[in-house]
């Protein structure tokens, strides 16, 4: 529920992180970076709800499910912990976690998708295109680039099957004319331009909202061969997740938290959101979402991070090098407002040591160094000013107010900039007042009082600032000035520090310089560790697969079993199914016919002449109507695919398996 019914409300979400894996650096940032907005909205004085989540149907999930050996639910259940992990790792603080497999989400989608149905707006047809099974979406040739998928640049097939369709184009204009007339709906404006030239003018072709090549998504309860696609199942996450509820009775947490005020998401999907969501949300009368803001991605060697390109970073890897607010400080500070950002060892060193290091981490030092060294600790207002220390406060409250302004705009780098310049202004500050050279005059002790002062008020606004994007090194750096953090309302003057205050004794250090020497070479051995650990892997899962133990058996059930050398002489299709086939076994001087569920695997003509094992004595049945006298023995791997037993050496037709 919301916190607090006297504030008002703020609701931002990210993208469900699609639960196919372990999500990289770049996936990660989004999560922090809605954090950070999340945090800055509560010191604003926002009731606010941080929604999050997982995306956990498809037939990528299915596939990769299949590969694992383990059942979709499984296999989802195992990677959202995982995601969920990386998230409270970087110590994001959402209000909820959704998943899409949550029941209470799987039935609004099934109701949600009844009503379009019945209104009208989805229909049932048929589709022909070109698939991509990673981004789980249908391309026409003119959409393709260079032949490939738009989005993620693999291969597509072609694809034909049943289908239900939504109609867009009967949203087309009310949508093209709510982006006109709200023009921050979309941001940024690029992403606006984007959208309209080339989707909405040139007219939107319907959209497929079911599947029926795949098991793994919501059924639709009126026609349970098809499931939910996974737009039309994902999107609806935002409503789901706080009470919608198809028939009208929403909670009281949706009525009072939609419309969303923002929705992050990466700028590889804006058109999922901005096109098909409002849609979606205007076919169900419900209001659009207030702003859409598509980020940029995070690089690495100036190219999109992929799994299969070999370009990945984790961050529980990063973490381990720089610490979680190193990691949060970079992935923030070095992403543009429109454009991509890159990210790589080198310059994460960089960043660690002359901004966190250097500029922040020697400042709290050397000023609580200071004040224990000159004044045992105690923090004075010597009230002996000069002009350093009016452009000093007038730097610090200039940035103050440009933060907020730069947060408005969502402009969070630009945000962190300003308040490291607090940082940079107060270094300066020391070299201009030289704390040092005023300890050796008595005369000078109620000036250096004040130096001290001001740069401890200074370090305290600046450290109240980064809770929202640094909260731990906030928290430290405050507790080492003995201070609690500042509001933000307060932040409008300068001198609330308590003259007197006591600092800590013992300065702790923030951030340590790195030797990108030493870096790289851990990276390698690293890297190293990882290729070696993938070659174990693969040889072990190449000599064999672990499947489900049945119970155990005495011998004497065993010994039931007659097992024999059979030749195929004959062999054909059965008529009525689209698995069966039926063969002609010669086992010894006997002939059986055997039926077995392989066509997809064997055709009748490549199974004439092979030597199989056989098991003679099952009782016989109809299959299909048509009679088996035994069994062929098969192995089956994890994908399903099948190989029929057959023996090593040449052996009569006939011969005892024993």
């Amino acid at each position: 529920m919301c916190k607090d019914s006297n504030k008002k409300p703020y609701y931002i979400t990210t993208a469900i992180a699609y639960a196919s894996g372990k999500p990289h650096i770049g996936n990660t940032y989004e999560a922090v970076l809605a954090d950070a907005i999340a945090r800055f909205k509560r010191e604003e004085g926002y009731d606010v709800f941080y929604q999050t989540g997982t995306d956990e149907h498809g037939q990528k999930i299915e596939e990769k499910a299949a590969a694992a050996g383990i059942t979709p639910k499984e296999f989802v259940d195992q990677a959202a912990g995982q995601i969920k992990a990386i998230w409270d790792l970087m110590n994001t603080s959402y209000d909820k976690f959704i998943r899409t497999t949550d029941p209470e989400h799987e039935k609004q989608v099934q109701k949600i998708f009844k009503k379009l149905y019945d209104q009208g707006d989805i229909y049932k047809g048929h589709y022909e295109g070109l698939y991509c099974t990673p981004c789980e979406s249908f391309f026409t040739e003119s959409q393709l680039v260079d032949g490939k998928c738009p989005d993620c640049g693999r291969e597509v097939k072609p694809a034909k099957e049943e289908a239900y369709f939504f109609r867009m184009s009967k949203y087309a204009d009310r949508l093209i004319r709510h982006i006109n007339e709200n023009p921050d709906f979309i941001q940024p404006v690029s992403r606006k331009n984007e959208m309209m030239n080339n989707f909405l003018l040139p007219g939107l072709q319907d959209l497929c909202v079911s599947r029926t090549t795949f098991t793994w998504g919501i059924p639709v309860t009126f026609d349970p061969k098809h499931v939910t696609y996974v737009w039309l199942d994902a999107l609806t996450n935002y409503i789901t997740g706080i009470g919608y509820d198809c028939d009208g009775n929403n909670s009281g947490q949706f009525s009072k938290l939609w419309p969303a005020d923002l929705h992050l998401i990466g700028k590889d999907i804006i058109r999922f959101h901005t096109i098909y969501w409002p849609i979606f949300l205007m076919a169900l009368d419900v209001p659009l979402p207030k702003q859409v803001f598509g980020h940029p991605w995070l690089l690495q060697g100036e190219g999109k991070m992929s799994k299969s390109k070999g370009n990945v970073l984790y961050a529980d890897t990063l973490v381990d090098f720089f610490g979680v607010d190193a990691v949060r400080y970079f992935v923030l500070h070095e992403m543009p407002f429109d454009n991509d950002g890159i990210i790589s060892w080198e310059l994460m060193v960089e960043r660690m040591n002359s901004d966190l290091a250097n500029v922040l981490g020697n400042l709290v030092n050397r000023t609580i160094s200071m004040s224990n060294k000159y004044f045992e600790g105690v923090v004075t207002d010597g009230k002996a000013t000069d002009s350093f220390d009016e452009e000093l406060k007038a730097v610090v409250l200039d940035e103050v107010k440009k933060v907020s302004e730069k947060m408005e705009k969502l402009r969070v780098a630009d945000a962190m900039t300003s308040i490291f310049n607090i940082f940079r202004r107060s270094n300066k500050y020391i070299d201009e007042t030289a704390p040092w050279t005023l300890a050796k005059d008595e005369a000078s002790k109620t000036r250096l009082e004040t130096v001290l002062y001001n740069l401890t008020e200074a370090i305290t606004i600046g450290a109240s600032l980064l809770a929202s994007f640094m909260p731990d090194t906030s928290a430290k750096i405050l507790a080492q000035l003995h201070t609690t953090k500042r509001e933000l309302s307060q932040m409008n003057a300068f001198g609330l520090y308590p003259s007197g205050n006591k600092v800590t004794d013992k300065p702790e250090i923030l951030f340590a310089r790195m030797d990108i020497k030493e870096v790289m070479e851990k990276v390698e051995a690293m890297h190293a560790a990882e290729d070696n650990g993938k070659e174990e892997t693969k040889a072990l899962t190449d000599d064999g697969i672990d499947i489900e133990a049945k119970p155990e058996i005495e011998y004497d059930d065993f010994a039931k079993l007659q097992f024999q050398v059979g030749e195929i002489i004959a062999c054909e299709a059965v008529a009525k199914s689209k698995k069966l086939l039926c063969s002609k076994v010669k086992i010894g001087s006997q002939v059986k016919q055997i039926v077995s569920g392989i066509k997809a695997h064997y055709s009748p003509e490549e199974m004439v002449g092979k030597k199989v094992m056989v098991v003679v004595n099952l009782k016989p049945a109809k299959l299909a109507g048509v009679l088996s006298e035994g069994m062929l023995l098969c192995a089956e791997d994890a994908q399903g695919n099948l190989s029929l037993m057959v023996p090593e050496k040449t052996m009569p037709s006939g011969a005892e398996i024993c």
